[in-house]
């Protein structure tokens, strides 16, 4: 059996724009749900939700049931912390696409590139569990460092004065851009939308994709997402299970007990 090529990977390569949805709810059950809406990309969350390996798992094989769309997790790793060993579980977990946040300067960039690979190009230790079919793809262990994607998250003002060499980093095939941590970062606290925040994301967009680098970013802003695609944001995800959970139910309990329900909440992007 062939080692599995990475789609979403080779589609940055391409330069086809990504559509994709954040997974919150920890929930094989509804990332099901999602996967079979049309999506290109789901993102598992390991930093801001309840997810641990087991759960991670089970979303990315009910995910896996679902041609067409890949399976992207989010490590609970950052400033500094390559998580060598915790990416590896969720590599060997089969995710061939890892997102790790916080990421500040090249060097870490460098080691989480490092943690991602196989020998010579890293340290990852040899294994592959579920990744390499448990065993059925011979290749594995001399494919996977082609195979694996990562992106890294860009969401401070030490990491934007350091986004062009971050994006420089071989072995980084995409750069995220976190609005909320970035616009607390620039003393904006939970306002993305301020102007000073939407410049430094518009400028962050450029450099990105003049370093020849796939930039993408979160937001349930419809007209902001189409925005970032038309600046050149080739992954893009436009909403979050547990906003759109949220929306939709205080809506309908709102469209029954009027002023009784509380405003939707705003939900903003992390």
């Amino acid at each position: 059996m062939q080692t599995p090529i990475n789609p979403f990977k080779q589609a940055l390569a391409e330069k086809r724009a990504q559509i994709g949805l954040w997974l919150g709810l920890a929930d094989s059950y509804s990332a099901e749900i999602c996967a079979g809406a049309g999506f290109d990309w789901l993102l598992i969350d390991g930093e801001h939700s309840p997810n641990g390996l087991q759960s991670v798992l089970q979303q990315a094989q009910a995910i896996a049931a679902y041609p067409g769309v890949n399976a992207i997790a989010r490590v609970p790793l950052g400033h500094g912390d390559a998580g060598t060993a915790l990416i590896k579980q969720y590599l060997d977990l089969g995710v061939q696409t890892i997102l790790v946040p916080m990421v500040d300067t090249p060097a870490q960039a460098e080691a989480i590139v490092r943690a991602m690979r196989y020998p010579p190009q890293g340290i990852r230790g040899m294994g592959g569990a579920r990744a390499s079919g448990w065993g059925r793809f011979p290749a594995y262990a001399k494919e996977a460092n082609d195979r694996v994607c990562l992106l890294v998250q860009v969401e401070s003002r030490e990491a934007l004065a350091n986004v062009d060499a971050i994006a420089a980093v071989d072995g980084v095939d995409g750069v995220f851009i976190g609005p909320a941590d970035l616009s607390a970062s620039m003393g904006y606290v939970g306002n993305s939308n301020h102007p000073d925040v939407q410049a430094a994301i518009e400028d962050t967009l450029a450099r990105i994709g003049r370093a020849g680098k796939a930039a993408g970013i979160l937001t349930p802003d419809e007209t902001l997402a189409k925005r970032y695609l038309e600046l050149g944001a080739l992954f893009v995800a436009v909403g979050l299970d547990t906003n759109l959970l949220v929306r939709t139910t205080t809506a309908l309990a709102a469209r029954f007990k009027g002023a009784a329900a509380a405003k939707p909440a705003s939900g903003g992007p992390y």
